[in-house]
């Protein structure tokens, strides 16, 4: 890790180097320029914390695009999700008879995204899939989706960073990381 992104002092370990990162950025925009060549491609990022994601990823994707934003809740401060949905900002855009790609930082249970999926597929896009950068392997539990582009996975820890919060803090980490404990419990 350089000297400009030294690990905070709350996080117990970094999972995720600021390399390791663009090596898989760029692995995913490779991916979607592959699959999304000469379609309509419309990047949905769910706020807040794929902003980030969606900023690197953008980036990577060599293909004329749109971006627009979706802010969901589901977790406020709690370490864990409260299992209620609610649209908090919706699209500024028409995605009828596009193709949809919602960007995302991380897949846990995927209730969420699948609750997403649904309500966005009503508007009749021409696709739509999902990007996620993080897939949380949680032992005995199936996501309810299955997301198109997997950046990476990581292990079922509470994890930081690269758009990642606990309680709005550490989305500013150029690193993913495991919040120690004690911050969250």
């Amino acid at each position: 890790m350089s000297e400009t992104s030294m690990q905070h002092p709350d996080v117990e370990s970094v999972l995720f180097d600021e390399e390791t990162i663009a090596s898989i950025v760029k692995r995913m925009g490779e991916e979607i320029t592959r699959d999304y060549h000469d379609r309509d491609l419309v990047l949905i990022a769910v706020l807040r914390g794929a902003v980030v994601f969606m900023g690197d990823l953008m980036r990577a994707i060599d293909v004329p695009l749109a971006i627009d934003f979706m802010a969901v809740s589901s977790y406020g401060d709690k370490a864990k999700s409260s299992g209620v949905v609610r649209i908090v900002k919706d699209l500024d855009m028409d995605i009828k008879g596009r193709d949809v790609l919602i960007v995302e930082d991380i897949l846990d249970s995927g209730l969420t995204l699948k609750y997403l999926m649904k309500n966005l597929s009503s508007r009749k896009p021409a696709s739509i899939e999902v990007a996620t950068f993080l897939w949380k392997d949680i032992e005995g539990k199936q996501a309810a989706i299955n997301p198109k582009y997997v950046g990476t996975h990581c292990p079922d820890a509470f994890v930081v960073g690269y758009g990642l919060d606990f309680a709005e803090r550490y989305r500013n980490l150029p690193y993913v990381g495991i919040l120690k404990p004690e911050v969250y419990s």
